[in-house]
């Protein structure tokens, strides 16, 4: 009888260990893979870039480019500081590489503005303008290549004081700004520079 409970004991073991070599490991690389998913996947761009991944997947038109332009709307500067890539409000922006987060709030005419100093090249760094007011990351947070950091904005802002930005219909907007957009700035030494000197376009 002994014998017998032990015979059965042992076959149930093995049948665990079977399944415990079989199925765990596909478990733990599906909980990976979505884990994977909820971060930065820098297939499917237009922009590709030795040094830094593009700021928002699946949105590669430019509307404004970076230097002079006619100001498109009262309050906005003649020469443009950076790239302005339209998208929808809520549309996930992803930091660009590893770094600290030296501005996280309201910033003018760049409406709610975050700006991050790159580790790996400590003279430049890097702004998201125009962006949700549920701000994501504050100032001092290290964060890293592919992380979310924030979310396109709305066009209309309420409840910044003295927000001189307006729109048509003379409500306040999000910085000096026609719609929903990311408008994308990289400094080198403080100074603004192209941020397309430092992707190439695979399309041409």
């Amino acid at each position: 009888m002994l014998s017998s409970f032990f015979y059965v004991y042992k076959r149930i073991a093995i049948i665990a260990i079977i399944i415990c070599i079989l199925f765990i490991p596909l478990i733990y690389s599906n909980s990976i893979y979505y884990n994977l998913n909820d971060n930065f996947s820098e297939n499917n761009n237009k922009f590709e870039s030795d040094l830094f991944i593009w700021p928002i997947p699946g949105y590669s038109r430019i509307s404004s480019n970076f230097g002079l332009r006619k100001s498109p709307t009262a309050g906005a500067s003649t020469f443009h500081s950076g790239i302005d890539i339209p998208a929808p409000e809520g549309t996930k922006l992803y930091a660009i590489d590893d770094g600290v987060v030296t501005f996280s709030g309201w910033g003018a005419g760049g409406g709610y503005t975050v700006t991050v100093q790159l580790n790996n090249y400590p003279d430049l760094k890097f702004s998201f303008c125009h962006v949700s007011p549920i701000l994501l990351v504050k100032e001092d947070d290290q964060i890293k290549r592919g992380e979310i950091i924030a979310k396109v904005g709305p066009k209309n802002v309420y409840g910044i004081n003295n927000n001189q930005y307006k729109d048509e219909n003379g409500n306040p907007t999000n910085g000096a700004t026609t719609g929903t957009h990311l408008h994308f700035i990289i400094k080198q030494n403080n100074i603004p520079t192209d941020p397309l000197n430092y992707y190439k376009n695979i399309e041409n």
